[in-house]
């Protein structure tokens, strides 16, 4: 068989796939300075939605550990999470991103990592350490806004290895 036609059988046998926008291993994506533009219209969005949290929500500091799980999804299962024990099939990295854009990317690699068939993933939204007196301020909106997504039905802090409390494993539903 000719390098062609097997450059052809490729291309076929490829045809229709679509790359995931953000099923990225940390260390591929480029480190990005937010603009001052962008900054302040973050820095707004972060006042208006901090007048509509809930008190827990806006008392995580950066090393604190996240844990909530949805009535019905066991103690074992949710100790199976924590220990890392469940096979996460994607992952996204937020660092660098406004939390609009982390919004965006989070809801669209949710819906993406679903539609594989995706049981566990895993988001890092960072510890806040460059947030300075801000504290946290990826971790407290992915905290939000994973609670507030219907098809999430536990989450919890990673295991050190995979970022501690920079980091979530997220169990979707099936």
């Amino acid at each position: 068989m000719s390098d062609e036609d097997e450059g052809e059988l490729f291309r076929k046998a490829v045809r229709g796939v679509r790359r995931l926008r953000h099923a990225r291993v940390a260390a591929e994506l480029p480190l990005r300075r937010a603009l001052a533009a962008s900054r302040r219209a973050d820095d707004q969005s972060v006042l208006a939605e901090s007048l509509v949290l809930d008190a827990a929500d806006l008392e995580i500091e950066t090393g604190d550990e996240l844990v909530w799980r949805r009535p019905g999804v066991g103690e074992p299962t949710l100790r199976r999470l924590r220990k890392g024990q469940i096979a996460r099939l994607a992952e996204l990295d937020l660092h660098g991103m406004t939390q609009a854009e982390a919004r965006l990317a989070l809801t669209e690699f949710l819906a993406e990592s679903r539609a594989l068939g995706a049981l566990c993933v895993r988001v890092v939204h960072g510890k806040g350490r460059g947030s300075g007196e801000r504290g946290p301020v990826l971790k407290v909106a992915v905290n939000r806004w994973l609670r507030r997504t219907g098809s999430v039905r536990a989450f919890c802090s990673a295991r050190r290895p995979d970022g501690g409390t920079g980091a979530v494993y997220v169990l979707l539903d099936p």
